[in-house]
């Protein structure tokens, strides 16, 4: 298995390298002026947007499916309410515990650094102008994050869930029909489990359609980023930009390895050895939903994650186990109260620290899914919800860098749960 996919992953690899330094280099031509802008713009608009855009679509055709069946069946498979309710509080309790430390990381260093300090007035101004219409446009999608978000779990309607791909009510059905068929009739519930287990195969069968795609579109996705943006966006928010990418750094190569180590029981280089497919593909969607089908079979091929419990770990992690997007967030809210002049007391950080826990855990695992709760964060701390126009112009890079920290802690804890489960599991209650 690992053979077979050693060419495609490295494909992949040199389609995410290729895809950065011709958009750079493009982006520097149009600088220079030896290329027409409207010649980029046309062949990213026809011609690379379309086919990463093709490729993400595939991927997330096979999402909502995954989600619902593997989880189902994942319930099954684990026996019963009692097995469940074990390996759902070790998933949660990890889920918040990462979280934290991630968040935690991140107001640490924007206080050290202080990287709102650092942006000229006139930069302000200018990206303010800049990213004003799409600020409000993004702040316009959100929903409002509060009680109402925990009682929508429960659906009234699963299948308007699915349509609106509500991704925590559809966790919440899966898990009430995977329990449902540990009490119902064993012939009955085999019929159903039957199905599921072919939706799971069609699921694996669209995926491996999109990753045969993946190098060309991965290339397109990046150099669509690369080509429009260059390095003078990145100039301008250098500090912020740091900031967050070294508090990601800090996450990804010390706390993630140590929990990998002491609580999974594995080598933190194996760990990223087997990993790094998956992580790329990730980088390159932006997308812990997309890339959680790679993420599946990563965990069960590569990590020897079993799929009793990769099916149900992983689904319940991309869809609420956000490291990355905490960390981003705390750094991002902290950074614009700087650059506002807004002094936060340690109580108000505090605030800002659970805040970014609680809506990193119910944001959609979608491209630029944290925005509008940023909006809603800086509201509560006297700072306008339209200063997110100042981070969009880096938002794209930066969002591709914690999605990977998003993934990679996804897989630690289907590694950390699965070390902490019994290698034989209790019997079923149903006979499949």
């Amino acid at each position: 298995m690992s053979a077979a996919h050693s060419v495609p992953h490295t494909r992949i690899l040199i389609g995410l390298v290729g895809g950065a330094v011709v958009g750079c280099v493009v982006n520097a031509l149009v600088q220079d002026g030896t290329i027409p802008a409207k010649a980029v713009s046309t062949v990213i608009t026809y011609l690379t947007k379309p086919v990463g855009q093709i490729f993400l679509n595939l991927l997330f055709m096979a999402i909502i499916p995954l989600v619902f069946a593997s989880l189902a069946v994942g319930v099954t498979k684990l026996g019963g309410t009692g097995n469940v309710g074990r390996i759902g509080l070790k998933t949660i309790s990890y889920f918040l515990v990462t979280t934290a430390c991630a968040a935690a990381i991140g107001i640490s260093l924007v206080n050290a650094i202080r990287p709102g300090d650092q942006l000229p007035d006139e930069e302000k101004s200018k990206l303010l102008g800049k990213y004003a219409d799409e600020a409000g446009k993004k702040l316009e999608k959100k929903d409002d994050f509060g009680l109402d978000t925990f009682i929508n779990i429960v659906p009234r309607n699963p299948l308007e869930a699915f349509v609106k791909k509500d991704m925590l009510a559809i966790i919440f059905t899966a898990l009430i029909v995977g329990i449902a068929l540990t009490r119902i009739d064993p012939e009955k519930a085999k019929v159903i489990i039957d199905v599921l287990e072919g939706v799971n195969q069609i699921t694996d069968f669209i995926l491996r359609l999109a990753m045969a795609m993946a190098p060309y579109a991965v290339f397109c996705l990046i150099f669509s980023t690369t080509a429009e943006l260059g390095f003078a966006i990145l100039r301008a928010l250098a500090a912020f930009v740091f900031t967050v990418l070294g508090g990601l750094a800090l996450h990804l190569c010390i706390v993630l390895p140590l929990l990998v180590k002491f609580l999974g029981g594995m080598s933190p280089v194996e760990f990223f050895r087997k990993s790094r497919a998956t992580m790329i593909t990730a980088f390159s969607t932006s997308s812990s939903s997309a890339t959680l089908p790679t993420a599946m079979k990563c965990a069960e091929d590569e990590l020897g994650v079993p799929a009793r419990v990769s099916r149900f770990v992983l689904p319940l992690s991309a869809s609420m186990n956000h490291n990355g997007t905490a960390l981003f967030e705390s750094v991002t809210v902290l950074f614009l109260a700087q650059v506002f002049g807004v002094d936060l007391t340690l109580s108000q950080q505090l605030v800002v620290l659970v805040l970014c826990i609680l809506t990193a855990t119910g944001m959609a695992g979608v491209p630029g899914g944290s925005l509008p709760l940023i909006g809603l964060i800086l509201v509560q701390v006297n700072v306008p919800a339209g200063a997110i126009a100042i981070v969009l112009g880096v938002d794209r890079i930066l969002d591709m860098c914690r999605t990977m920290v998003n993934v990679t802690a996804d897989l630690t804890t289907a590694v950390f749960v699965a070390k902490s489960e019994p290698s034989d599991p209790e019997p079923a209650s149903t006979s499949t």
